[in-house]
């Protein structure tokens, strides 16, 4: 379900956080600046973590999921928690009445995120998911190029994104990689996200994954030195077949000493264009034509940073209109992922059977330090 009936309110959305975590920061960044949304609560099982960060950004309350949810003033949850606990906040969130914007994936499997479109659309509430980079000026400057015909009809993409591990840099990485994780989960959506916009649903999908190691050790942080398992691939590569008949081909990689991050090159019958990094709000834009007719695209559009899709959905719930990031795209992404994981597994094509609907880029114009819901 991705509109809603306008509720009638005016002014500000008021939002609340489930998760206080690293990248807690990142969304207040922004969330505690745009005029049109108000961080009025963040909860957290760490009921001091959640007390420090309503300090650190001026966010009257902190507490308990239970307290934030029978929060009056709280209309849309920013649901941070761990993909394993996704789905089961989500459908607390939506229980409660409110809407929900989930950092990614979806869920871990199909039927738990069918569960939240189900209740979501029961109870007449909006679940829109992560990532909201491709909202940036950078991708959005890419998909208007291409939408305008700048590359002719896009046909073919590669995707590379290649790193060696986050338990290099992250105090806690384990999460990362368990069961709804690993480079295909935890990256894949950036990546996945900007090619749906691009080509439009997915219709098959092949793949081949690997593990090199079955534990890892922490290497930065308080926890240095311990040892976790590996629960799934750390190295995918797939192969995407679109409905449009366009193909892509993707590697995703916490395997590699060498970095290639953010490598999105789409081809098309008159061109080609190298888009920015899609876990980034911005970045170049590069049109090719030949290997020496190198263009760059105008950057068009604001870039902000992680919330901007928050602040995005509140305003199309006051205004009663379809979101620009629809829960069905982050779905429909979930459905890719496991669906390469099952070819993985069985080493065959596996069907992607859900959709998703025609999404369109912003208007270059869109500014979200513009006040619109007076």
């Amino acid at each position: 379900m991705s509109k809603v009936v306008s509720d009638g309110k005016k002014g500000p959305v008021g939002v609340g956080f489930i998760g206080a975590g690293v990248i807690s920061d990142q969304y207040l960044t922004n969330l505690t600046k745009f005029p049109d949304v108000k961080v009025h609560f963040i909860a957290d099982l760490d009921l001091a973590r959640a007390k420090s960060q309503a300090d650190k950004w001026g966010v009257a309350g902190s507490g308990s999921v239970d307290e934030l949810l029978a929060h009056p003033d709280v209309e849309i949850v920013v649901n941070l928690t761990i993909p394993a606990a996704h789905a089961d906040v989500d459908l607390k969130c939506i229980a409660a009445g409110k809407h929900v914007w989930s950092e990614k994936p979806y869920a871990v499997t199909r039927a738990e995120g069918q569960a939240v479109i189900d209740a979501a659309a029961a109870v007449g509430v909006l679940v829109c998911v992560a990532p909201d980079t491709i909202l940036g000026g950078g991708i959005q400057t890419g998909l208007r190029a291409i939408h305008d015909g700048k590359i002719g009809k896009p046909l073919t993409a590669i995707t590379m994104f290649q790193a060696p591990g986050p338990e290099l840099w992250h105090p806690s990485p384990e999460f990362l990689f368990a069961k709804g994780a690993g480079p295909l989960m935890d990256m894949g959506p950036y990546y996945l996200s900007t090619l749906v916009s691009i080509f439009g649903a997915a219709k098959r999908v092949t793949g081949t994954g690997s593990k090199s190691r079955a534990t890892r050790v922490i290497a930065s942080g308080p926890k240095a030195g311990t040892e976790f398992p590996v629960e799934v691939p750390t190295h995918v590569s797939a192969l995407i077949e679109f409905e449009s008949g366009a193909s892509a081909q993707s590697t995703f990689s916490f395997e590699s000493g060498m970095l290639r991050m953010g490598f999105v090159e789409i081809n098309g019958t008159d061109g080609t264009i190298s888009l920015p990094d899609p876990n980034m709000f911005d970045g170049q834009n590069k049109l090719l034509s030949g290997v020496i007719d190198v263009k760059e695209v105008p950057l068009t559009g604001k870039t902000y940073g992680r919330g901007t899709g928050v602040l995005e959905m509140a305003q199309a719930i006051r205004e009663g209109r379809q979101v620009r990031i629809p829960g069905e795209i982050a779905f429909h992404v979930l459905d890719i992922m496991l669906s390469i994981n099952e070819a993985i597994e069985t080493k065959s094509w596996v069907d992607v059977k859900s959709s998703l609907p025609e999404i369109k880029p912003l208007p270059a114009d869109w500014d979200p330090m513009v006040a619109t819901l007076s």
